[in-house]
């Protein structure tokens, strides 16, 4: 008796979760990156680029872009095919540093087909407040391929977009003043009022003095004067690297697109029993074709022959699915009833409204 008492206990109790690193549950107050935009042109392209009658502002940044090259194009009648306006955008990390380099992500504005094997002239790329961060330039990596003939034309990916590793150059860095700050909060990835305690715990327990302040399910902040380290960057480089075990919702996720499903570990369903049929539609076409006599005066003539059936399919009446204590016996639970994909999402709906499913169900 006493075996199966423990058995039934341990059965009980919840799954932990892993211990996760708190660099991997938070994000530091001012420690994030920016968004940079610019507008450019691409050359070399083997006929593939914008056709100008129909993008006239590639004509107009080709003749600015020569103009400034010493280039007198006023007046000229040029439409080359070798050339493409395009969006050029990339992320300036934080910290990032005047001389660096960072990846750039070239886009097709215009008619272009393609943009393999096209470089781009050098684009200024503006941040949120106009002022010109990084310049990019280089060889563009496209990810698609596109052929085409007379009458037909195949297309594998997307070729009117790429990338150039490395190929913007940070000009100007972003003031922030990290040595000099006095405290410093992290932003909860996920707001949970008990992950934001247990970061809480896990940070004064290891400086052994009250470090870290929780102030909502989503921050908690740090003195980092109480830390009594040589600078900010020293005390994250200690409290990044703590671990704690995340509590996370109970919650289903449903693509009804794709079919997928996909619950969490503590998705909990109360008993309940579930009846699922399916009405299979039949429509037969037999069309008959009537001839007149060999030697009468007539037309042979196609009669419709249309039988429509309706066939209910024979099911196991209802099947019940028992209270789940862990994810396994829910999942056990409802592939028991030996439905498609489809047909679940249907399911967990109805136990959802009946109020047996304890969790939040989502769907995309």
């Amino acid at each position: 008796m006493m075996r199966r008492a423990l058995l039934l206990l341990c059965l009980a109790l919840p799954v932990q979760a892993d211990p996760i690193r708190i660099k991997d549950l938070v994000e530091f107050d001012g420690v994030r990156g920016n968004d940079l935009v610019g507008y450019g042109l691409v050359v070399g392209l083997n006929g593939t680029g914008d056709g100008l009658r129909n993008a006239p502002f590639t004509e107009e940044i080709m003749s600015n872009l020569l103009e400034r090259l010493g280039v007198n194009v006023a007046g000229e009648d040029f439409r080359p095919k070798n050339v493409a306006a395009v969006f050029v955008t990339a992320a300036l990390p934080p910290f990032a540093r005047s001389g660096g380099r960072i990846d750039a992500t070239v886009s097709a504005i215009g008619d272009a087909k393609s943009l393999l094997g096209g470089t781009l002239v050098m684009t200024p790329l503006n941040g949120a407040d106009g002022q010109i961060y990084a310049v990019a330039q280089g060889t563009i990596i496209a990810g698609g391929i596109s052929a085409e003939g007379e009458a037909a034309r195949v297309v594998q990916g997307v070729p009117t977009s790429g990338v150039i590793p490395s190929g913007a150059r940070v000009e100007r860095e972003v003031e922030f003043d990290f040595a000099g700050l006095e405290s410093l909060r992290l932003a909860l990835r996920t707001p949970d009022f008990t992950t934001a305690g247990r970061i809480e715990s896990a940070i004064n327990r290891d400086f052994g003095r009250g470090v870290a302040a929780m102030l909502d399910a989503g921050t908690v902040t740090l003195d980092l004067g109480a830390a009594r380290m040589q600078s900010p960057a020293h005390v994250l480089v200690r409290v990044e690297n703590l671990t704690v075990e995340p509590e996370t919702r109970a919650r289903v996720v449903v693509d009804q697109r794709s079919g997928t499903i996909v619950m969490g570990a503590d998705v909990r369903i109360s008993r309940v029993a579930v009846a699922q049929g399916n009405l299979t539609l039949r429509i037969d076409e037999t069309p008959q074709v009537v001839q007149p006599n060999p030697f009468a005066a007539g037309e042979t003539i196609v009669l419709p022959r249309s039988t429509v059936g309706i066939e209910e399919e024979a099911g196991t009446g209802l099947a019940e699915i028992s209270g789940g204590t862990s994810l396994s016996e829910v999942v056990a639970g409802l592939n028991a009833l030996g439905v498609a994909p489809h047909d679940m999402i249907d399911i967990l709906k109805s136990i959802n409204a009946a109020g047996a499913l304890h969790a939040e169900f989502l769907v995309r």
